[in-house]
């Protein structure tokens, strides 16, 4: 399962039913699952752990050390989990010192081109468009989509279920169950398309409407808004989910509508 034209260092641990294309590197200090296939021309070095069952296309350079020039040299690692696909010249970085690890999580799909930069934690389920870049230190939960050639600026956190359109600039946190667009980067709407997909409920989506139209279109201030939520809504995993995204923001959470939209009410 593993081609003659490849180099795997003596060190590397790699599951039996590993397929290996040609003219691929595998480095030391490197774990590989069972059942994972890696491509031809692909660059794996030190501190890689790859899950089961992930498939690694043509060019991709995974665990590279960070483009920080903070690095001392320290073992750090990258962890992708299983059933996880990394398209074609996909570059994930190690982490640094800061959380000593990069993780993409189970059953993403990364697509080509793109960069997860040192300390990125990445959720499960997550889609991320070709050429999507991810700066240092930034938190993706589950089930996020990025569309093409979204940049993410360092630091930022993107909520659950959460969904970015296409050439979008990230600069502040992006809450759970919202789409963002424009530019600077705003509410408009929740992800209803992407709820529906995953098993919610018509009257949790509603629920979560309701909440953003609270905090983005009716004009009060955040503060307000959290206190109106507190005292008008009662409390689901929903509900408490956002206002603890809001609460523990570190960059402040992108804006809200400039004037109504349409898109609020799909």
């Amino acid at each position: 399962m593993i081609h003659p034209l490849t180099y795997i260092h003596p060190d590397a641990k790699v599951a039996p039913n590993v397929k290996i294309d040609p003219f691929t590197v595998i480095h030391k200090n490197v774990e590989i699952g069972d059942g994972t296939w890696i491509g031809s021309n692909v660059t794996i070095m030190e501190g890689a752990r790859i899950g089961k069952n992930c498939r690694i296309f043509p060019g991709a350079v995974i665990s590279a050390i960070p483009q920080d020039l903070k690095f001392a040299g320290e073992e750090t690692t990258v962890e992708i989990g299983d059933n996880t696909t990394i398209r074609e010249y996909v570059t994930i970085n190690r982490g640094t010192k800061d959380k000593w690890k990069t993780v993409v999580g189970k059953n993403c799909l990364i697509m080509a081109y793109s960069h997860i930069a040192h300390d990125c934690e990445v959720g499960n389920y997550c889609v991320f468009s070709n050429n999507t870049t991810l700066a240092g230190h930034i938190f993706v939960g589950d089930h996020v989509v990025l569309a093409g050639m979204v940049a993410v600026q360092q630091f930022c956190k993107i909520g659950a279920h959460a969904f970015v359109t296409g050439g979008s600039l990230v600069r502040k946190d992006v809450p759970p169950y919202v789409k963002a667009a424009r530019e600077p980067l705003s509410y408009v709407g929740v992800n209803s398309v992407g709820l529906k997909r995953r098993g919610f409920s018509l009257e949790k989506i509603n629920h979560i409407l309701d909440i953003y139209r609270v905090i983005f279109v009716k004009g009060y201030k955040l503060s307000k808004a959290i206190s109106i939520i507190e005292a008008e809504y009662h409390a689901t995993d929903e509900r408490d989910e956002i206002l603890s995204f809001i609460r523990e923001s570190g960059r402040g959470i992108m804006r809200g509508y400039t004037s109504r939209s349409n898109d609020d009410l799909s």
